[in-house]
């Protein structure tokens, strides 16, 4: 899967952008139609991808090779979901949001951001920690213009992150494909994170934490990029868990 979100719509962390990236010596990250260019040439011929007007797209390609970990895509109301992984306990929760025995995890993705979208009972971290199962998966909202994505805590779905030469967030479980797409400026998606594009970067497993930038430095000594780490000296403003701020459109305001 692939997410490419233009500036005006992701407040990605800034540590994410490195500024060896700049170098003249180094190698230039790509423009998004590039990489999507590049996404599409390595995958399979059922890959397909969604554009959302200049700001945002999406792609998605099948697996090629026999894995135990589903690669799904859904779309309900101007609301995508790609996603990866098992959730071990989907019956459960499809019947805790009331969603029919036949929906998949892209699709009770879709219903439980919907749901603390619209005012739900809890917040996104204490959603997420209900998950059992390895999953990485991107949403985005068209009606709302919001980035949504998170990665399961065991790590078994890596996810990576960077920045495109035009500024662009890049996301996606292709390692070389983001890599070779934002030069120095790429890392890790840490796990058990979500990251939403108007409030930034939380764990859901210590979500009282901040999280802190530390320093990558790759194989040939130069700083790309960063990883991201809880801060246990630290602590968040959290979202209300009850009453009528418990949404996402006012949380992290001060």
């Amino acid at each position: 899967m692939l997410g490419i979100f233009k500036e005006k719509l992701v407040n990605a962390p800034k540590e994410l952008n490195s500024p060896a990236s700049q170098n003249s010596n180094t190698k230039k990250a790509k423009p998004s139609h590039e990489i999507l260019k590049d996404f599409m040439s390595c995958n399979s011929e059922n890959a397909f991808f969604m554009t959302f007007g200049n700001d945002a797209l999406l792609a998605y390609s099948p697996s090629n090779t026999p894995s135990i970990y589903q690669r799904l895509f859904s779309g309900l109301d101007n609301i995508y979901c790609a996603f990866m992984g098992n959730l071990h306990n989907l019956s459960q929760l499809n019947k805790q949001y009331g969603l029919s025995k036949g929906s998949n995890e892209a699709m009770f993705i879709i219903e439980a951001y919907r749901t603390l979208r619209d005012r739900g009972p809890y917040p996104a971290d204490q959603v997420l920690k209900e998950f059992e199962g390895s999953f990485g998966f991107v949403i985005y909202d068209h009606t709302h213009e919001t980035v949504f994505a998170a990665s399961g805590s065991d790590g078994q779905i890596g996810l990576y992150w960077g920045i495109a030469a035009d500024g662009s967030v890049v996301i996606s479980e292709n390692l070389e494909l983001v890599k070779s797409s934002c030069a120095k400026s790429f890392a890790p998606f840490p796990n058990g994170c979500l990251f939403h594009s108007e409030h930034g970067l939380l764990n859901f497993e210590h979500p009282t934490k901040k999280m802190k930038a530390m320093p990558r430095i790759d194989s040939e000594g130069v700083m790309c990029g960063a990883n991201f780490n809880v801060d246990s000296q630290s602590r968040n403003q959290m979202m209300p868990r009850v009453g009528s701020e418990a949404n996402w459109s006012t949380w992290g305001q001060t």
